[in-house]
């Protein structure tokens, strides 16, 4: 048996006045997502527990079937495994986002765009070079990653602190949303000394020359420890390939001894490189016997509050994607399952996560029972399964119970 789980990050939605009282997932246009639900098992499953943050590390590590109760330690950790960063025990790690500020006649300053624009990586990685000369240390460092997500190491460093997530605040004033607790003096000065430090950098001049957003801050959040996991195969019993284009989930496949495959022109944006994670995908499968495919775009298009292009997102992997997996998936291998869900509600309302339960299907080669299904948030009304603790949900695509 081959196992393909097919995660596109945040699809899940509200419904939409602009789209007669639907959401995006109910909109679109998805007949191969249809084909899983109408023939599989289409359930209901919540990958945030509660009282956990809902972002896409705690989901994502429920979905691959860790309990975020036991195993959950901060966002940005992951991140740095994924960059080949070594933590010591004491180390704390933080997500360090390059945001666009903008700044009113009277002071106050708001987040106008978490991403700065989806800046490049070559831009971002000469500014964040450019903020590790002036405000690193032995203690302090700062790495560039990829497009605006980055990561600042604090060696023996405190995560006695409450940060919040700059998606989760744009065009909110920050003053209400910076950093408190015990060590947030000094996170709210690297804050505001990197604003000096990039307002007038030439790359931010060569933006602004192009009409697009200036990086003029870096954001710190995320923040943790690196946490242990067993290893996947251990608990399953099979091997293991991932693919993305983020390093949070990466950093989670490493942790849990996948074969991390980088696809050319994965970029975590609508511009990604669809048909190569098909076929990437694919091709794993013929040396290991589990694959995961993380495909952000649906959740950058949810935190842009932008329908259409979530529409787009969700219609590319679908008619990208997927179509090509059902299309291979027969001819290469004698059985196979899909896990087809996303990892939880990005609403272009709010332009957040949100921790609702999502849909799911579960795909059988062997079982196969047709239905007029949609796959959408109709699921959740009348799931033929809900599963109330997401890391469960491994278990059912696995060995068929929880």
């Amino acid at each position: 048996m081959k196992y393909i789980v097919i995660v596109p990050d945040g699809a899940a939605d509200y419904p939409l006045d602009e789209l007669g009282g639907l959401t995006p997932l109910q909109a679109a246009n998805t007949p191969n997502m249809d084909y899983l639900a109408s023939c599989g098992i289409a359930g209901s499953v919540r990958n945030i527990p509660e009282a956990f943050p809902p972002g896409s590390d705690v989901a994502n590590l429920s979905i691959l079937g860790y309990d975020p109760k036991v195993y959950y330690t901060g966002r940005a950790p992951l991140e740095a495994v994924s960059m080949g960063l070594n933590l010591s025990k004491n180390d704390v790690a933080y997500r360090c986002n390059l945001v666009t500020l903008k700044f009113s006649d009277k002071k106050r300053i708001f987040m106008e765009d978490y991403s700065a624009g989806h800046i490049s990586s070559e831009e971002a990685k000469i500014l964040i070079e450019e903020i590790d000369k002036k405000l690193g240390s032995d203690a302090l460092r700062f790495y560039p990653g990829v497009s605006y997500r980055h990561i600042m190491l604090w060696k023996n460093g405190s995560d006695d602190v409450e940060c919040s997530p700059p998606h989760d605040i744009t065009g909110k004033e920050i003053s209400m949303y910076l950093p408190i607790g015990r060590s947030a003096q000094m996170l709210k000065e690297l804050i505001f000394r990197s604003m000096d430090i990039l307002k007038d950098h030439p790359v931010n001049k060569k933006r602004a020359s192009q009409g697009k957003k200036p990086a003029n801050s870096i954001w710190l959040w995320g923040q943790g420890r690196t946490p242990t996991l067993p290893k996947f195969q251990e608990k399953y019993g099979i091997s293991g390939a991932l693919i993305s284009a983020v390093d949070l989930t990466k950093g989670l496949g490493i942790l849990a001894g996948f074969h991390i495959i980088n696809v050319p022109g994965a970029t975590g944006w609508i511009d990604t490189n669809y048909e190569g994670k098909a076929e990437y995908a694919l091709n794993a499968l013929e040396r290991v016997d589990f694959v995961y495919v993380h495909i952000e775009a649906p959740d950058e298009a949810g935190h842009q509050g932008d329908y259409k292009l979530k529409i787009k997102a969700i219609e590319d992997i679908d008619s990208i994607v997927i179509r090509r997996i059902l299309e291979e998936a027969p001819k290469r291998f004698k059985e196979f399952r899909i896990l087809l869900l996303p990892d939880h509600p990005t609403p272009v309302k709010v332009r957040t996560h949100t921790a609702e339960a999502v849909p799911f299907v579960i795909y059988d080669s062997n079982h196969i029972e047709k239905k007029d299904k949609k796959f959408s948030e109709e699921i959740l009304t009348s799931p033929d399964l809900h599963i109330e603790d997401g890391y469960k949900l491994m278990s059912l695509f696995i060995f068929g119970h929880v």
